[in-house]
């Protein structure tokens, strides 16, 4: 199939992209285009307008800025996965992004789209998630920081204005001690595909135990999310495998488990709760 007939926008500067969303109310920002061109051929979106960000210069790039890494908008999925930096600060991104899609997707699609598409089973947003990510948006009033938290809102929908464009991600650097992972089945079988279940953890040992962790699990329900009842079984413990397993029984405590083609409410359940039981050990492991 084909898009509708559409406007096609590509503004030289990020002012001038702004100007062209305010004049174009339901005009849809193209970066990479691996979520945005499928859906429009598709006919589940038809924007009147299509603004192409991918001539404006400063999003492409990877930047350290002491306390934090920021990844820009034009940042592709393979960028990402090959980046030292993110691989040092945000394993569990860095693996979700070398899980996404195929090499023609990793090559073009980018991190900050995968984020806004917000697929309810894309890798990278429950890597964010974990990481205690902050997403930057920047529209004509100014500009505006969202936890992570709280920006994927329920199935592809995201805290995103409409006028706004996600112009970075920042990932707060891992300290001492801190390291995470991320693990999941895909819907062809071992990491191929979207998520069946995924999960992304992110784990502080000190003094032989642990003593901070987050945990987020997608593709069992209709978002990504945080799973605060595995973060809170784990703190304090001594990250044993017996503690693991206890906290990994709570993988879908607050989740409501949705039973599709590729799996039923039982089957997904116990898929949550063995990813979480390896991405935790996973990012143990890594944080020594």
């Amino acid at each position: 199939m084909y898009p509708r007939e559409f406007e096609y926008i590509a503004p030289s500067d990020l002012d001038e992209a702004l100007a062209a969303l305010d004049a174009n109310p339901g005009a849809k920002v193209l970066a990479g285009g691996m979520s945005l061109l499928p859906m429009m051929k598709m006919r589940l979106l038809s924007p009147d307008a299509v603004v192409d960000i991918g001539r404006i210069a400063g999003l492409d790039q990877i930047s350290d800025n002491g306390d934090s890494i920021s990844i820009g908008a034009l940042v592709t999925h393979a960028e990402v996965a090959a980046s030292d930096l993110v691989m040092e600060h945000g394993a569990a991104l860095a693996t979700a992004a070398s899980w996404t899609g195929d090499r023609q997707v990793r090559n073009r699609g980018t991190c900050c789209g995968s984020l806004v598409h917000a697929d309810v089973a894309a890798d990278q947003p429950v890597a964010a998630l974990a990481l205690a990510a902050t997403m930057v948006a920047v529209s004509s009033s100014g500009t505006r920081e969202i936890a992570a938290a709280d920006f994927f809102v329920d199935t592809m929908m995201s805290a995103l204005e409409p006028n706004e464009i996600l112009t970075e991600v920042r990932i707060p650097k891992a300290g001492p001690g801190t390291a995470s992972a991320y693990d999941k089945l895909g819907r062809r079988g071992g990491h191929t595909d979207y998520a069946v279940a995924g999960v992304a953890a992110s784990v502080t040992r000190s003094n032989g135990s642990i003593s901070a962790a987050t945990v987020a699990v997608t593709g069992v329900g209709s978002k990504p999310v945080l799973v605060g009842e595995v973060a809170d079984a784990l703190v304090g413990s001594d990250g044993s495998e017996a503690a693991v397993e206890a906290a990994a029984a709570h993988a879908t405590c607050g989740i409501e488990v949705l039973e599709d083609l590729y799996g039923s409410v039982a089957y997904k359940t116990h898929l949550a709760q063995v990813f979480t039981a390896r991405a935790v050990n996973a990012a143990l492991s890594a944080a020594g």
